[in-house]
């Protein structure tokens, strides 16, 4: 990471971040949203602007703003308004596109953040909108020219701007990830940057230390990555930087960041408000909610990763590390909570989710939603092992069986494999006798205090019945037959 400390410049960073709501159709009429369908098959005459054609605001964009305007602590607009942003662009057919300016859906809100150093840091939010999407430009397959897929125009877009309240990639990152976070955890966006769900334009500015007065910005549009949007802010800052200390100034444009070649360039000059001719949309009424519509969204909304992490630090006695990791994603938080009610120990559940369930996730790139292991089959497997049936060793070969396919229940193949624990004592005792015998100088060095060597022999042990023998019990036995 690019590190400004030592610079005498400071850097002025917003976001506008646009997620593609979750909707089955689009926000002004009935055409599907379905990701991957041939160029230019799901964009009806109303998406195309076609004369004679009406928009119907799709209900359920509503439902999604107000439950993300919630989860920030935002002013919900009872009223709100949509305008026409007039511009020309090939993959906007209509020549302007439908948003909201004068009177958003969503007013304020504010963000907590926390960076590697577990410093915390307030970032608050400006506004959230409702807009459409534009199509498509395709550069890539076209020799020279470019190809308009249609098929993203009209598609429902919230656009999340935050104040200029970031001074370095690490933050604006930060914040890029919670907002990730929260529009996945209320089920208001998939948040898929790889399909274009939820994209970034970071607008970056430098001024001297201790300056009070905003330097001259670019907007960097579109980074679809939390890896790009922190090279590309660090290159801007840089350029920027270079730029004015070699004796020029910065230009107020619109760039683009090249991944491939690590730089951001210029696409066109930035445009103003001015520029855009905004106008209230003639078509479309302004959309009135109120206090008891605002409440039914609000009772409908899911317990948020905040409130998550510290109902598992209370409740579960969790690290607070912990608790943010299993609390960080919807799906994996209800599976963690299957996991506690089935086995009866949070602590437990939280180190074999935490480790073994998402080590092996990541390893071989399975989402926990196909997870081959189910919550039922975890928590059992934990509560044979709180029962002393089997050994945390053993728990790991029968994890390693369901996670291949090889074992579908973990009860059945602990027993076809033979697998439980040995507990009696009248088992255990020989095999200890035995290797007590064998090893006379390790017993006395035991005896006169040497502590760690009893892990020797319960090892010992261990080996000798093939890991099956309860180690509690192993290490009882042999303090008492040595008098320890």
């Amino acid at each position: 990471m690019t590190d400004f400390a030592d610079s005498n410049w400071e850097a002025v960073i917003g976001l506008e971040i646009h997620t593609q709501l979750s909707t089955r159709s689009k926000i002004f009429s009935g055409a599907s949203t379905q990701f991957g369908a041939a160029p230019n098959t799901q964009a009806c005459a109303i998406d195309l602007g076609f004369p004679g054609v009406l928009p119907v605001v799709n209900q359920e964009v509503y439902r999604k703003a107000v439950a993300f305007g919630l989860g920030i602590g935002a002013t919900i607009g009872l009223t709100s308004v949509f305008d026409r942003k007039n511009y020309f662009y090939p993959d906007l057919p209509k020549g302007y596109q439908i948003t909201q300016l004068e009177a958003p859906i969503v007013m304020g809100g504010t963000v907590d953040i926390t960076l590697e150093d577990s410093s915390q840091k307030t970032i608050r939010v400006t506004r959230a909108h409702l807009e459409e999407d534009a199509g498509k430009s395709l550069h890539e397959d076209f020799h020279g020219q470019t190809g308009i897929d249609l098929n993203r125009a009209g598609t429902p877009l919230l656009e999340i701007v935050s104040e200029p309240d970031m001074s370095s990639a690490e933050e604006a990152v930060a914040y890029a990830r919670y907002i990730h976070q929260l529009v996945t955890f209320l089920g208001v966006s998939d948040g898929d940057m790889s399909q274009g769900s939820l994209r970034c334009d970071a607008n970056v500015s430098v001024r001297p230390k201790g300056s009070t007065e905003l330097g001259t910005r670019t907007e960097t549009k579109n980074v679809n990555s939390f890896r790009f949007l922190e090279r590309a802010i660090n290159h801007e800052i840089e350029r920027q930087i270079r730029v004015i200390e070699s004796g020029g100034r910065v230009i107020q444009e619109t760039r683009l960041y090249d991944p491939d070649k690590d730089e951001t360039r210029p696409m066109r000059s930035k445009e103003t408000a001015t520029d855009y001719r905004y106008f209230p949309e003639p078509d479309l009424l302004p959309v009135e909610i109120d206090e008891a519509y605002i409440q039914q969204v609000r009772e409908q909304m899911p317990e948020l990763p905040a409130a998550k992490a510290a109902r598992y630090v209370s409740e579960f006695e969790l690290p607070e590390a912990d608790a943010r990791v299993l609390s960080s994603e919807r799906q994996l938080a209800s599976y963690f909570e299957q996991v506690v009610e089935l086995s009866g120990d949070a602590k437990l559940a939280s180190n074999w989710v935490r480790v073994e369930l998402l080590g092996q996730l990541n390893k071989d790139g399975v989402e926990i939603s196909d997870a081959p292991i189910t919550p039922a089959a975890l928590g059992t497997l934990i509560a044979r092992i709180r029962e002393g049936r089997i050994s945390g060793k053993i728990a790991k070969t029968v994890f390693e069986a369901l996670w291949s396919g090889a074992a579908s229940d973990p009860d059945s193949y602990i027993e076809a494999e033979g697998l439980v624990q040995v507990s009696d004592s009248g088992s255990l005792e020989p095999v200890i006798d035995a290797i007590i015998a064998a090893n006379p100088k390790q017993v006395e060095q035991l005896r006169e205090g040497k502590g760690k060597l009893m892990g020797f022999f319960v090892g010992q042990v261990m080996k000798e019945t093939g890991g099956k023998a309860n180690p509690q019990q192993v290490n009882d036995l042999i303090s008492k037959k040595l008098g320890l």
